[in-house]
């Protein structure tokens, strides 16, 4: 009888680090502990039957690279962020499998936060912690696990705990909350340890699929190039400075003294979440018109321009019209950190269904305040949508499209004209709105003399919506 090894089934068939006739070799270098964690956790996927519904998030750094081997729902997430992208998978997905699977410079640095807070809250997920005690992948700088003296690139004489403090043992820390049920610290340095560590892996997610909630399994491991060691040596170090001050043991069990949390299902009720903000249904500034609603054709509306432009406030108007009228709207601003001249561009979606990403890719209609907005936006509109340009910005005509309506509008002048050069965002909705007749201009009309505070504001921006619809019919839709 001949037994043949092979992966096993949690990874996927092959490794495609790049395409074409590369050799198949891992990400990872030659001793580095990542290769190992990873055969643990996919021969734990296939033997307890997760795979199909287990979701791994791996953040920046060398764990980011996860996804390339495992045969389940992969997600990238921002650096130390992979906790936070797990509650919202696990309380959206109620029953999957979330692992967390994270590095020291990512968990216990720019995501201690997260982590602490997913594991106080008893999270139903499983966090994955491998710990070499620098960060690796950009160069061996010190990180929150470092050892006293170690040297890296960061703490070329050694790390001196008067600056830079302790090592943190992370491990003892998610062992004092209350909610987490499984705690434990491994090592991948010889057998023995690994087939420990094999074991703390399928404890941990065989507790999470009967729904005990949050398990924290932390995986010393080496990392020979960022320490600029052997293999053979850069284990040794492991098991010689590494185990001294993070003790390999089990922290916290209890999964035998706790009940199986109950899995929720959130179906909010409409009225309630009402009564509660305080707010009326039947008190819409528009009548609901369920024939318009029914009609309505979806808007996917980009504005850009610079700060100072009101484009944010042109598309919280918009959305606001959305709203009132009974349709779905989502609003998303994009903005730089100056106060004035920074960039600005915000994304709405009007639909009469539900909305199912707020993201404008390909605009139905590109609002473009000036000339950068328009050379970068104006590729994404799609084939037979409309572009409105503010021609007091814009110099000449837009010559790059011949797939697209394009709306050239004084903006600024008839703002400016009337006293109130603020509201040429106005200028830009009216224009948008008397052209697709999304809207009655009316009822934008309508939502500024019943938002806006100050009549003197009110009366200005009235007059640039009538002279800017004015200007719309007798140039456009004469």
């Amino acid at each position: 009888m001949q037994e043949v090894l092979g992966k096993p089934e949690g990874f996927v068939d092959n490794f495609v680090r790049k395409p074409g006739d590369y050799p198949k070799v891992t990400h990872y270098c030659p001793g580095c502990g990542h290769g190992r964690v990873h055969k643990l956790i996919a021969e734990a996927m296939a033997d307890l039957e997760i795979s199909d519904k287990t979701v791994l998030i791996s953040p920046v750094g060398c764990t980011v690279f996860a996804y390339y081997y495992f045969d389940c729902g992969n997600i990238q997430s921002a650096h130390g962020r992979a906790p936070a992208v797990g509650t919202g998978v696990g309380r959206s997905n109620p029953g999957s499998i979330t692992i967390s699977y994270q590095g020291d410079g990512d968990l216990g640095a720019i995501g201690t936060a997260e982590i602490i807070h997913a594991a106080n809250r008893g999270e139903n997920m499983t966090v994955i912690f491998v710990n070499n005690g620098i960060y690796g992948m950009t160069g061996g700088q010190m990180a929150p696990t470092t050892l006293e003296g170690q040297v890296t690139t960061t703490t070329p004489t050694g790390r001196d705990i008067d600056e830079a403090g302790h090592p943190m043992r992370m491990s003892e820390m998610i062992a004092t909350l209350e909610a987490p049920v499984f705690v434990e610290r491994t090592a991948v340095t010889d057998t023995k340890n690994i087939m420990k560590t094999r074991k703390a892996i399928r404890k941990a997610l065989k507790s999470q699929k009967d729904g005990y909630g949050f398990s924290f399994v932390e995986i010393l491991s080496s990392c020979p190039i960022g320490w600029k060691m052997k293999p053979v040596a850069a284990n040794q170090r492991i098991t010689d400075e590494m185990v001294p001050y993070f003790p390999l043991k089990n922290f916290k069990d209890e999964i035998e003294n706790r009940s199986p949390r109950p899995t929720k299902t959130v179906d909010p009720d409409p009225n309630k979440i009402i009564e509660v903000l305080g707010v009326d249904k039947d008190e819409r500034l528009f009548k609901k018109d369920q024939s318009f609603i029914d009609n309505f054709k979806d808007q996917h509306v980009r504005i850009a321009g610079f700060g100072g432009q009101g484009v944010l406030l042109a598309g919280t108007t918009l959305g606001y019209l959305g709203m009132e009228t009974g349709l779905n709207t989502t609003w998303l601003p994009s903005y730089g950190p100056e106060m004035r001249g920074g960039t600005a561009n915000c994304h709405i979606v009007l639909s009469n269904k539900e909305v199912g990403s707020p993201l404008v890719e390909k605009a139905s209609t590109l609002i473009a305040m000036n000339q950068p907005s328009l050379n970068e936006f104006g590729v994404t509109v799609k084939p037979g949508g409309l572009i409105v340009i503010n021609s007091s910005t814009v110099e000449g005509k837009y010559t790059e499209r011949d797939d697209v309506t394009c709306l050239y509008i004084p903006m600024n002048e008839i703002a400016e004209s009337l006293g109130v050069m603020q509201a040429a965002n106005m200028a830009a909705l009216t224009a948008y709105l008397a052209y697709s007749k999304a809207f009655d201009v009316d009822m934008l009309t309508s939502l500024i003399k019943a938002n806006f505070k100050k009549k003197t504001l009110i009366e200005k921006n009235v007059a640039v919506i009538q002279k800017t619809y004015e200007y719309v019919k007798e140039n456009y839709l004469n």
